[in-house]
């Protein structure tokens, strides 16, 4: 059970007074503090489905107690690792400012939109210093702690709580000299009684990404669930859900985006349950279209978990029936040609567990790459799966 300091004042996690005070303390934005070790740990206040929560600090997982419910495991097992204290920033306040490897603005005439391309060249591009598109989703997703999972949360997660935490996680983020949260568009679960007030809301997150004049447009970036890819006159659709209007996307860029997502479409398509996730930078123009500039994409499972392969896909579902909980490792700028460690299991004892699934044709440096990532945390206990040698090993 975890205790905080809020103040001179300390609440075991669970109590009555503590929750008295959380409205409060977020008002007046104090921050509590993790009593799990000495000096505590600096936490935030959240509003989640009108309950205030006490939530880690961005990047400070690790800074708990291994026993503490706010631990973290090391981020050098994921692609996060290289990215911090580059395209990532820990600011005095405790916030995050970040570092955008795409544009945030358009001038003149909307051209050919782009789908990003997986790094390929990390000896010419250096992919720590700033966050792609596909990063950026990452990044949210993992600070949102929607890459968690254990069993008791089974059928309370939906849209509504996906939609909640991404924009929490966004409100601890800079980019570009502003807040992340004021251009970031995630769409409100359609609710036919609060229709007006919804409309209402939209009209006004959707400011920033009106087309003005013909000079510099600034772009607004959106993270929607899709539901449907339609052909138009030119180009295609993009149909979202909870959204009443498509983004377009120009024809050159619908087969790179094809092409470079195969493997996630082909997963969405495989069944009903799985989710495809769209995060993309947008305008609209004076007439009202949208229109996408750049996207990226990553599927999901029914508990909006993220995985990149059937193999993933069953170790999930295996984990998703435990008490304990997971936590889901997402690849960030890292090309699928780099080891990163699939899930962690951070409450097993007597030491954490790192899962591995090694796919089936990796090279001697691939399977090098992950000795060397076992070797380097001595305090976790490695699991590996290597698919060519037949069913998933019995869990920890």
């Amino acid at each position: 059970m975890r205790r905080f300091l809020i103040g001179d004042r300390s609440f075991e996690e669970d109590s009555a007074d503590l929750q008295t005070l959380l409205p409060h303390a977020y008002e007046q934005k104090l921050r509590p503090h993790c009593q799990c070790k000495d000096p505590p740990v600096q936490m935030y206040i959240a509003r989640l489905d009108g309950q205030f929560l006490v939530k880690r600090m961005p990047l400070s997982g690790r800074d708990h107690e291994p026993t503490c419910p706010s631990y973290e495991p090391p981020y050098e097992l994921s692609g996060l690792g290289p990215l911090i204290g580059n395209a990532i920033q820990i600011e005095a306040n405790g916030r995050t400012a970040l570092k955008l490897d795409f544009s945030m603005t358009k001038r003149g005439p909307r051209t050919a939109a782009s789908a990003p391309t997986e790094p390929s060249e990390p000896a010419i591009r250096n992919e720590t210093k700033r966050l792609s598109l596909r990063a950026m989703l990452h990044y949210l997703w993992e600070m949102g702690e929607l890459t968690e999972w254990r069993s008791s949360w089974a059928g309370k997660r939906g849209w509504g709580r996906v939609r909640t935490s991404l924009m929490n996680a966004a409100s601890q983020m800079t980019a570009r000299g502003g807040e992340l949260s004021d251009v970031l568009f995630v769409p409100e679960v359609f609710h036919h009684g609060d229709r007006e007030g919804i409309v209402a809301r939209r009209a006004t997150a959707l400011a920033g990404a009106q087309a003005s004049g013909t000079g510099l447009r600034k772009l607004m970036i959106t993270v929607a669930e899709v539901k449907e890819f339609t052909a138009a006159r030119e180009g295609h659709c993009i149909a979202l859900r909870h959204l009443p209007f498509p983004l377009m996307l120009e024809e050159g860029a619908w087969k790179r985006l094809i092409v470079r997502y195969e493997t996630e479409l082909e997963l969405w398509r495989s069944s009903k349950e799985f989710h495809l996730i769209l995060i993309a930078t947008f305008g609209i123009s004076a007439s009202g279209v949208a229109a996408v500039e750049e996207v990226a994409m990553m599927v999901v499972n029914e508990n909006w978990v993220p995985f990149e392969s059937v193999h993933e896909r069953l170790l999930l579902e295996r984990l998703a029936g435990l008490r304990r909980k997971s936590v889901k490792g997402l690849r960030f700028n890292l090309s699928r040609d780099q080891p990163i460690v699939s899930v962690t299991l951070p409450e097993q004892r007597p030491s954490p567990v790192a899962m591995f699934i090694v796919p089936a044709g990796r090279s001697e440096d691939y399977e090098r790459a992950v000795a060397e990532m076992i070797e380097a945390r001595p305090e976790m206990t490695p699991w590996v799966w290597r698919v060519t040698e037949g069913e998933m090993p019995r869990l920890p």
